[in-house]
C-alpha cells in the first residue's frame, strides 16, 4: 500500500487536505524515515499529484484494527460467546493464513476458514499451525483449504520475501521492528547480520539505507531463498548483501569487527558475547525473557560489556508477546 513523503514540519498540512479530498488512509499508522513523515495513503492516481513521493510501503495497522480482529467480528454471527473466546491470533504469510486452532473449535474448522476468506479474500491456502521441530526451529503445518504448496511470497516494507514455511522458520510479526531499525541505520554502515534467515532483515535495511550488510544462516534452505531474495530484490535495493552459509559460532570469530550487529537470535541460543564482540558502535539483541527478569536480563548484557571492557548503554523494549508474561524483547545496546 503506498504512503507520501513528506518533510515533518508540513506534514500535518498535508495530512489534513488529504483527509479533505477522502485520500487519507486512517487504517494505518504514519510512519517516520529520518527528517521525513510518511503518510498512509489510498491507492488512487490523485495522490501522484500532490507533489510529494510516493513510496509502495506496508505501514503498521492501528492496534484496534489488527487482522484477527476482523475475524472475530465476522464470526460474531456464527459462533457463541464463548467460542469467540478461543479464537487466536492468526498470520497472513504471502497468500497463505496461518492459523492455530485450539481444540474447542475443531468442529468449526470450515467457519473459520470461511471468515478468514471473507476478511482476506486474495488468500489461497489456509494451514494449520502445529509444534516447532527441529534445530532450525521449523513449524508443522497442514493444509486445511486451498492449494496444496508452503511457499510464497510476501510484501513487507517495500520488499517482497520468498519463503517456504514447510523448510524455514519466518515471522511476519516483526515487520514493525524491522522497519524501526531500518530507521536507525545510517547511509555507509558496515552491518552484520547472524542468524539471518531468508534475510527480512537485511532485505529491508538494504532497502532504505546504503549500507553494506554481511549475513550469516546455517539452514541451507533459507540460504537458497535469501540467494532468491536477493535477486527477486535487486533493483529496490540501496544497500549491498553479501550472504554466508555456515554456523555462526564458527564463522564470526573469523570475521572482523562492524559498526552495527542485529542478532535476531533464536529462543534458546545465547549468542551474546559472540555477536557483542563483533559491535564497534550497535548491537540489537534479541531474547525471550519473563517480564520479571527483564532487568536481570538487562545487567548481564552490561556485565558482559564490562567483561570485554566496553563502555554500555542499554536499552530494552518488548517487541511481541511469546506466551503469558513471556516477551520477545530486543536489548538496543550503545557502546562508546
Amino acid at each position: 500500500m503506498p504512503a507520501l513523503k513528506v518533510p515533518r514540519e508540513k506534514a500535518e498540512t498535508v495530512k489534513r487536505k488529504l483527509k479533505k479530498l477522502g485520500l487519507y488512509d486512517g487504517k494505518r499508522r504514519p510512519g517516520r524515515d529520518s527528517n521525513f513523515i510518511l503518510l498512509p495513503v489510498l491507492d488512487d492516481p490523485r495522490v501522484h499529484k500532490m507533489g510529494y513521493e510516493v513510496l509502495p510501503i506496508e505501514l503498521l495497522l492501528r492496534p484496534e484494527r489488527q487482522i484477527y480482529k476482523n475475524l472475530e467480528s465476522v464470526l460474531a454471527e456464527r459462533f457463541t460467546e464463548e467460542e469467540l473466546q478461543h479464537l487466536r491470533r492468526y498470520d497472513v504469510i504471502g497468500d497463505i493464513a496461518v492459523i492455530q486452532i485450539p481444540p474447542e473449535l475443531e468442529h468449526r474448522v470450515k467457519d473459520i476458514v470461511w471468515g478468514l476468506r471473507k476478511v482476506h479474500p486474495f488468500i489461497k491456502v489456509v494451514a494449520k499451525k502445529g509444534f516447532h521441530e527441529g534445530a532450525f526451529r521449523i513449524r508443522d503445518y497442514s493444509i486445511i483449504w486451498g492449494e496444496n504448496r508452503l511457499t510464497t511470497v510476501h510484501k513487507e516494507n517495500g520488499v517482497e520475501i520468498k519463503v517456504d514455511l514447510s523448510k524455514v522458520f519466518f515471522n511476519p510479526r516483526m515487520k514493525g521492528e524491522r522497519y524501526r531499525l531500518a530507521q536507525l541505520v545510517k547511509d555507509g554502515e558496515r552491518i552484520l547480520i547472524p542468524f539471518a534467515g531468508v534475510l527480512p532483515y537485511a532485505l529491508v535495511i538494504a532497502r532504505y539505507r546504503n549500507v553494506k550488510i554481511t549475513a550469516v544462516e546455517l539452514n541451507e534452505e533459507a540460504y537458497r531463498l535469501g540467494l532468491e531474495n536477493i535477486e527477486l530484490n535487486r533493483k529496490r535495493l540501496k544497500g549491498g548483501i553479501e550472504f554466508i552459509q555456515g554456523d555462526a559460532f564458527k564463522v564470526l570469530p573469523e570475521l572482523p569487527t562492524f559498526d552495527r550487529v542485529i542478532s535476531p537470535t533464536p529462543r534458546g541460543v545465547d549468542a551474546l558475547a559472540l555477536t557483542l564482540d563483533k559491535a564497534q558502535k550497535w548491537l540489537h539483541y534479541y531474547d525471550f525473557v519473563h517480564e520479571r527478569k527483564i532487568g536481570e536480563f538487562g545487567g548481564r548484557i552490561l556485565e558482559e560489556c564490562k567483561r570485554q571492557g566496553k563502555d554500555c548503554r542499554v536499552k530494552i523494549k518488548k517487541v511481541s508477546d511469546f506466551k503469558p508474561h513471556v516477551f520477545k524483547v530486543c536489548a538496543d545496546v550503545e557502546i562508546f
